[in-house]
C-alpha cells in the first residue's frame, strides 16, 4: 500500500491552486474534465492534491491547528527549512492560525505555525521535527 492523495473542496478551484504552487511547490499533474465540473490533481513529489469544485460555504470556519470533531481533518502539514522564511514568503497571504509556536522542550529546534489555505483548510508548516527512534518497534509487539 502506498499514499496516494488528499481530496480538498474548493470554492474557486483556480485560488486554491495558485496557493498550493506557488508557496508550496506543487505542480499540475493532471486535469480530469467531467463536463460541468473538472477535477485538478496537483503532484510534489509523491504527494497529490486532488482539487473538487465547491458549491457551498464551509460548515465551520477552522482555527488553532484544525477542526477537532472526528471526522474531519485536522489540518495538512508540510516541513520547511525556516518557519519565518516561509512566513516572510506568504507575506499578506499568510492567514495565520497559531503560531508560530517553538517545541524545543520535546525537540530542539521544533517551530510550527498554522494558517489557512484559500477554502480555510488549515495548514501545518514546521521547522526542526525529527523521529525519536527509541519508540522504534523491534519485535512487532
Amino acid at each position: 500500500m502506498v499514499w496516494s492523495h488528499v481530496g480538498l473542496n474548493c470554492a474557486d478551484q483556480k485560488t486554491t491552486e495558485d496557493f498550493y504552487t506557488r508557496y508550496f511547490g506543487f505542480t499540475r499533474a493532471r486535469v480530469v474534465d467531467l463536463g460541468e465540473s473538472r477535477i485538478v490533481f496537483l503532484r510534489k513529489g509523491d504527494a497529490y492534491l486532488e482539487l473538487f469544485a465547491a458549491d457551498t460555504e464551509p460548515a465551520r470556519t477552522a482555527h488553532d491547528d484544525g477542526p477537532p470533531a472526528p471526522g474531519r481533518i485536522r489540518h495538512l502539514a508540510f516541513q520547511t527549512d525556516s518557519v519565518d522564511g516561509f512566513l516572510a514568503e506568504l507575506g499578506d497571504a499568510a492567514d495565520v492560525t497559531l503560531g508560530p509556536l517553538d517545541f524545543d522542550d520535546f525537540i530542539c529546534g521544533w517551530r510550527t505555525v498554522w494558517l489557512r489555505d484559500p477554502d480555510g483548510v488549515i495548514v501545518e508548516v514546521s521547522q526542526g521535527y525529527a523521529d525519536d527512534s527509541s519508540h522504534d518497534d523491534k519485535d512487532g509487539a
